[in-house]
């Protein structure tokens, strides 16, 4: 299925190149800076109900204009970038779903579970979606932190998710090396994460067209979403419709039962 995304960068709703980013914005390459509020697309997904889309903000700045979506769009959104034990409950008091934790719940390189069994005991694992978003090295992807910059020790694989499933709801794992560029996805990651996974995932990173997510959905049999960001024409993309990609999720959503 077809998952949304609303990414703020210094207010603004933007596509950026992802591997660019970074804490000083020396190198920062943009694709796409929006016109229109945060809430204009959140309001959107409202309307063909989108559901399980994601607010990430990037950097500081973007509180305002997070909090202006989610009120567009209660319950519809989950919001990540800076996420922490002490501001979680009150972004899902601001109308957010889930909230989404990356480098919260890493410290020197590792997991560290008392903070994630914190958090879990604060807001529950029904409301947590876990950041697990990588860069590759050899043959192996690693969780990398602090707007994907930092390498962790923690390789993804079969067992860390099955791990890390019994403390959150979901997986949302970019594909960093690839994310903003629109030269496809990174197929041996969708596959490892179609096999692995036992927790809904979303993978964000490089989709170009609508072909990109039939072959995620055929391939992880439905298990694994997509996030379309810079192909889509209401980004400034030509690679897909943002219509033909509702209009995917719509043909696929069960018939209402009599």
């Amino acid at each position: 299925m077809f998952r949304p995304c609303i990414d703020l960068h210094e207010g603004k709703v933007k596509q950026i190149v992802g591997g660019t980013l970074s804490d000083v914005g020396v190198g920062l390459r943009t694709n796409f800076i929006s016109e229109r509020p945060a809430e204009w697309y959140a309001d959107l997904y409202r309307q063909d109900a989108l559901a399980g889309g994601h607010v990430i903000l990037l950097g500081p700045g973007n509180e305002e204009a997070a909090r202006r979506a989610l009120a567009a769009y209660p319950q519809g959104l989950h919001v990540g970038g800076g996420i922490r034990l002490e501001n979680a409950a009150a972004w899902l008091d601001a109308g957010a779903s889930h909230v989404i934790v990356t480098s919260w719940v890493f410290r020197e390189g590792q997991i560290d579970w008392q903070r994630l069994a914190a958090l879990v005991a604060l807001i529950g694992k029904q409301r947590l979606v876990l950041d697990l978003s990588c860069r590759r090295r050899g043959d192996e992807y690693y969780v990398v932190t602090d707007r994907w910059q930092t390498f962790t020790q923690e390789i993804l694989s079969a067992r860390l998710l099955e791990t890390l499933a019994k403390s959150c709801q979901e997986f949302l794992i970019h594909a960093a090396d690839v994310e903003g560029l629109c030269r496809g996805i990174d197929l041996p990651l969708v596959e490892r994460l179609s096999h692995w996974t036992p927790i809904p995932t979303t993978y964000a990173g490089g989709a170009k067209s609508l072909e990109d997510l039939e072959t995620v959905s055929q391939i992880s049999e439905g298990r694994v979403d997509l996030t379309i960001g810079s192909a889509l024409d209401i980004f400034g993309g030509t690679g897909v419709r943002y219509q033909d990609a509702v209009g995917f999720n719509r043909a696929r959503r069960p018939a209402p039962t009599s």
